[in-house]
């Protein structure tokens, strides 16, 4: 059993070596707001989903062009002397899950009180290259 554990640990380690990725905890817009951003570029080449990031009018696209810059960034740490135009690299997987939630009281009439939810995201953005792929 225990033989098991560690080859499978090994493996897992091996793959997380060839993967580049990226995260951001704690965006303060609504996740629901991040994800109509982030359905732009899923599935997209790096150039044209930084293009239409810097270009969008969205606010929420500010947080992703500077994540996806970081993931471009940690792929270019473990490849050095390699050319992003030369792997071809595309975003692979993209998603969005919620982050912690901010409570706040707004004032209402006769003495009552409306609660207030401030929602936040959590971002993972995992890149590849296209050239990992065909081989």
């Amino acid at each position: 059993m225990g033989e098991r554990k560690r080859i499978k640990a090994e493996a897992n380690k091996a793959a997380r070596k060839k993967t580049f990725y990226a995260r951001m905890n704690n965006c303060p817009s609504s996740p629901r707001k991040m994800r109509l951003a982030v359905g732009l570029i899923r599935g997209l080449p790096v150039e044209q989903a930084l293009h239409i990031l810097k270009h969008s009018p969205l606010d929420a696209s500010v947080g992703l062009y500077s994540l996806l810059r970081s993931a471009i960034s940690n792929w270019q740490n473990k490849n050095e002397g390699s050319r992003i135009e030369d792997a071809s690299l595309y975003v692979k997987e993209i998603w969005v899950d919620g982050g912690r939630m901010l409570k706040r009281i707004q004032p209402a009439p006769q003495g009552r009180a409306h609660r207030i939810r401030k929602r936040s995201n959590h971002v993972t953005l995992i890149i590849d290259s296209a050239v990992n792929v065909t081989k």
